[in-house]
């Protein structure tokens, strides 16, 4: 019996341990779950911070490149002011000589001022008081290659804005308005662009933007010149074009009855009739009411013509060359007469792709927007003074 007892009592203690046992390893779990469950709550949190961070990373990024954006876009326009200043200023000292230090009869000078004014308005018959000219093609830059073979890209040739507008072919309905050349250079396609729609299509590619308005031919029997409002999205004016008989102005681009233009001072129409059918004709317009302030037959011809452009008031025609992937401006004529055509210099564009079907003048920048079998071009100018050459 007392050996029972014993082995009862062993029994009991052995019992007792295993539960002491049990009971720790239960208390040791339940300090471990609490760990892992502070851990993952921990992490979690962690990981919210995180993306939270990124998220004001991100958007602290994209202000800086807007901030980037906008300062260089503030770069550029000061630096157009500030060679525009330069230009003014050459100009000027060119006008105006140094003044006498004596003492002169005020009447005297009111008369030999009078004649000065006399005389130069008797030998240039001014249209233009601007006396730049091209004296080189300085650089070219690939833009982008959008759209067909021909058409007609441009900034707002009067203003800053830095909005680039596309007209796609030769005949359409629908301008594509980018916000700026950095949208229009990383757009895919037309992705980034806006439609503006016109009331009627539009023929060649001899269009422009001045002043917030579209300018754009309908080609028939007769041209129609339209003014369009891009702002209020309605025609200002519209008028037909005083010639008969109008053919193509440049036979590389027979799409094209008329291409205008614009230069430092206002608008433009380059053309050709059957009765002046070998040579180019030039027309001064009114970009207010598109009446004709005055016209020239030049002596430029059309055969083997691309393009043509005009700045200070003086006709560039480009040729295309026997030189392969070369254009020249073969013919110039200025309608102030302070520049023959065997007196311009030479002037040669860089290699290209076909031929151009439009080059559009931008006298705020000073720089050709060429469109070249589907690429858009940019050709930065170096200019000289007429009365130097």
């Amino acid at each position: 019996m007392r050996g029972l007892a014993v082995l009862v009592t062993l029994v009991c203690l052995a019992s007792a341990q295993h539960q002491a046992l049990i009971d720790y390893l239960e208390r040791r779990l339940l300090a471990i779950e609490d760990r892992i469950s502070l851990w993952h709550e921990q992490t979690t949190r962690y990981a919210s911070e995180l993306r939270e961070l990124k998220q004001q990373m991100v958007s602290q990024l994209e202000n800086l490149d807007k901030e980037k954006e906008t300062l260089r876009t503030n770069l550029d326009s000061v630096g157009t002011r500030v060679d525009r200043v330069e230009r003014e200023l050459d100009y000027l000292e060119t006008q105006n000589g140094a003044q006498p230090c004596v003492d002169v009869d005020d009447r005297l000078i009111e008369q030999q001022v009078t004649l000065v004014k006399e005389k130069q308005k008797a030998k240039y018959a001014k249209i233009s008081d601007c006396s730049d000219m091209i004296s080189s093609i300085k650089a070219m830059k690939i833009m982008k290659r959008l759209g067909g073979a021909k058409g007609m890209w441009s900034k707002d040739t009067s203003k800053s804005s830095g909005k680039v507008y596309i007209f796609n072919g030769t005949n359409d309905d629908t301008i594509r308005e980018f916000a700026s050349v950095q949208d229009f250079t990383r757009s895919l396609g037309m992705s980034l662009s806006t439609d503006l729609k016109l009331p009627s299509a539009w023929r060649g590619t001899g269009h422009v933007v001045y002043n917030n308005h579209a300018y754009y031919t309908n080609q028939a029997e007769e041209i129609m010149v339209v003014k369009y409002d891009m702002k209020n999205s309605s025609v200002t004016d519209s008028a037909v074009f005083p010639v008969q008989d109008p053919v193509p102005v440049y036979t590389l681009t027979p799409e094209t009855l008329m291409d205008l233009a614009v230069d430092e001072e206002g608008l433009w129409a380059i053309y050709a009739t059957k009765q002046n059918e070998r040579h180019i004709s030039l027309a001064k317009m009114d970009s207010n009411s598109l009446d004709i302030e005055q016209m020239w037959d030049t002596n430029c011809p059309r055969e083997n013509a691309e393009a043509a452009f005009v700045i200070c008031g003086t006709l560039y025609v480009v040729y295309n060359t026997k030189q392969p992937g070369r254009s020249r401006v073969q013919c110039v004529y200025d309608v102030n007469d302070m520049v023959s055509n065997e007196e311009a210099p030479l002037v040669y564009f860089p290699k290209r792709y076909g031929a151009h079907s439009s080059l559009k003048y931008n006298p705020q920048e000073q720089l050709l927007y060429a469109w070249d079998d589907g690429y858009q071009i940019l050709y930065k100018l170096s200019m000289k003074k007429k009365l130097d050459v």
